[in-house]
């Protein structure tokens, strides 16, 4: 596997039903996240998310692409450069 790259997944809920699968998956994937954060907005009945972790290139590409295939939920990796 390739080295570790620091990265902020930005997640954005737009279906609360999909909330246990997100859980899921981050535990699934829990030795590589450094922490998260997670703000409802109740305003727009959305809930946005913010997890830091640190893995592989091909984990955080996985762990993004299986949270953004989930019903109303968009997920994007933005990774460091070093």
């Amino acid at each position: 596997m390739s080295e570790n790259r620091v990265a902020i997944i930005s997640i954005i809920v737009e279906d609360r039903s999909s909330a246990a699968q997100i859980n899921a998956l981050l535990s699934e994937y829990g030795d590589y996240i450094v922490g998260r954060m997670g703000v409802p907005y109740k305003q727009k009945h959305i809930s946005v998310m913010c997890v830091i972790a640190d893995a592989p290139a091909e984990v955080l590409n996985s762990l993004t692409g299986k949270i953004g295939s989930l019903s109303g939920v968009s997920a994007k990796t933005l990774m460091a450069k070093i």
